[in-house]
């Protein structure tokens, strides 16, 4: 079983609140009279997934054994969830087991010289704590001066909460926030342990209501593809698409690229950076 002091919490406080996003429409189940508690409840997933009340009743509260497979599976069909929230949810049933091996967060030099050999399109790699671990001139030019950054400020879930000024760059902040807490409660589902991701979420809490609330939320996201929107002082609004890659050999840490438009004002945006970061060296 997790343990419920980890910043990853517990598998109940998950399905807890999962199930509060389910309504009995959505579950196929026939409407009942007034509900005290949103979403389903408890008894209605036992229903849905074949189980007692009463063993259901103990995984919320943490005093069931290790749930099987089958169950797990089933319970992640009957709350609906999606493919990152299913993974979220075998790694709060199967906690690792605390470790003393520091994980390794360097990377290899050649790793880094490709991304600053893309001139075109602004590229970072960052691990699951959203530690920016490499950037080209066009990443500094338009997210963030990670050059001039102390390294713990190098991190986005930090720039997004904690600088003032994070509403402004990124015109789609509520998503950006939201998305943010979301890749943070996947690493701590997988590392519920790690001394510096606890770090950062005590810091986040404490610095942000905002963070508080959506972490509360357990909500949770693997960062893919999609569109994104900042503003720059010189060039003003930028929409541009993002691809994420896998780092070989590193499964925490992530190629992020980030693409205009072919003949788009943001297209023209990235080559007048380009130029201007060029001829600034």
């Amino acid at each position: 079983m997790a343990d419920p002091t980890t910043i990853a919490g517990s598998l109940g406080d998950y399905l807890r609140t999962r199930r509060a996003l389910v309504s009995p429409a959505d579950a196929g189940l026939p409407p009942t009279s007034r509900r005290r508690v949103p979403g389903l409840r408890r008894e209605e997933v036992a229903e849905l997934v074949g189980l007692s009340t009463d063993y259901y009743v103990r995984l919320e509260q943490g005093r069931a054994d290790r749930p099987s497979d089958e169950v797990l599976d089933a319970l992640a069909r009957a709350l609906r969830l999606g493919p990152a929230e299913r993974a979220h949810l075998y790694d709060l049933a199967r906690p690792p087991r605390r470790t003393a091996t520091p994980r390794n967060d360097g990377l290899r030099p050649a790793l880094r010289q490709v991304v600053e050999a893309m001139p075109a399109t602004p590229a970072v790699i960052m691990n699951d704590r959203n530690d920016v671990l490499a950037w080209n001139r066009l990443a500094a030019a338009l997210i963030a001066d990670f050059p001039n950054l102390a390294p713990p400020e190098r991190n986005m879930a930090r720039q997004i909460f904690l600088d003032p000024d994070a509403r402004e760059v990124h015109l789609d902040w509520e998503d950006a926030a939201r998305t943010t807490v979301g890749i943070l409660r996947m690493a701590a589902g997988r590392r519920p342990h790690d001394p510096e991701l606890v770090r950062l979420v005590g810091e986040l809490s404490l610095g942000s209501a905002t963070f508080r609330t959506l972490w509360a939320g357990h909500h949770v996201h693997e960062k893919t593809h999609g569109p994104k929107r900042f503003r720059h002082p010189v060039v003003g609004d930028v929409t541009l698409g993002y691809e994420t890659f896998q780092v070989p050999g590193a499964a925490h840490h992530l190629l992020v690229v980030y693409t205009a438009a072919p003949g788009s004002p943001a297209e023209e945006a990235l080559h007048f950076l380009s130029s201007f970061t060029t001829a600034d060296t």
